[in-house]
């Protein structure tokens, strides 16, 4: 039994370890850059739970990336104006400058990074197999590949359907096994009724839509090779590092590490 002593005696020992935490913490907010009150124009897709979607409650963007973003806002002393563009046009839309910093779960690459910019990996993540939930006719990439009634669900140009043709499939970017759908949502969905039999997608991604629906899907195989995700902005914006600034003190103190338990763990939608 803990003697009434030894509890008095750890209570400053806990004292002195929240006041270092926040000292800590204090520190790395002050060293920040301070972008005094700068607006900063944010696009993205609101299509991909957990990390950015539409609240069913409340009409409103919601997710991960909704939540970093404004973070980083916050200790950068930035005013975060949220803003809307679909998959197949964020890109060139950061690229020509109309938008300051878009996010959509991209990954970072060396075709990508020859366009626009990016920030240091703000997630590392892998891609899985998500599926049915009474799915049988196949339990990993090699099984779906032999049988050629199964077919994917996908969006163009996104690191699912790369990994889909060249990690799973024949390497022909026009195989007809790969159904070609607007958004990622509509990936799901296709899924949810029957319409295709797979969508890859990271396990962040993966947690939400399986915690979302439940009895709905499940994931098969092992990953399928690891990607990092990055912010991306116009080339040579001067928002690069005040924002992997931000980044690495949120990684430092904790924050990303909450951000994660909230949207991955806590949440259901």
């Amino acid at each position: 039994m803990t003697s009434l002593f030894s509890r008095v005696s750890a209570f400053p020992r806990l004292l002195v370890a929240v006041a270092a935490l926040f000292i800590s913490s204090v520190s790395l907010a002050a060293d920040l850059p301070d972008l005094k009150g700068r607006t900063i124009l944010a696009v993205t897709e609101n299509a991909y739970t957990p990390l950015n979607f539409v609240d069913p409650a409340t009409g409103e963007g919601i997710g991960w990336e909704y939540d970093a973003m404004n973070e980083i806002g916050k200790r950068l002393n930035a005013n975060i104006e949220w803003h809307l563009s679909s998959w197949d046009t964020m890109i060139q839309a950061v690229k020509q400058g109309q938008y300051d910093v878009g996010m959509d779960g991209i990954s970072i690459n060396e075709e990508r990074a020859q366009q626009i910019d990016f920030t240091i990996p703000y997630m590392t993540s892998q891609q899985f197999m998500l599926v049915r939930a009474d799915e049988d006719r196949f339990s990993d990439a090699a099984s779906f590949a032999a049988n050629d009634d199964l077919y994917f669900g996908a969006q163009a140009g996104t690191t699912n359907f790369y990994v889909a043709v060249y990690d799973v499939l024949d390497g022909d970017e026009n195989n007809a096994r790969i159904t070609l759908l607007d958004t990622f949502g509509a990936s799901v969905q296709a899924l949810k009724s029957g319409d295709v039999d797979s969508v890859l997608m990271d396990a962040a991604s993966a947690r939400g839509y399986i915690g979302a629906n439940p009895g709905a899907f499940k994931l098969v195989g092992g990953p399928l090779g690891s990607e990092d995700f990055g912010f991306i902005l116009t080339p040579d914006s001067d928002l690069v590092a005040p924002i992997n600034a931000a980044i690495r003190s949120m990684k430092a103190d904790g924050t990303m590490d909450a951000l994660n338990k909230k949207w991955f763990f806590d949440y259901n939608q």
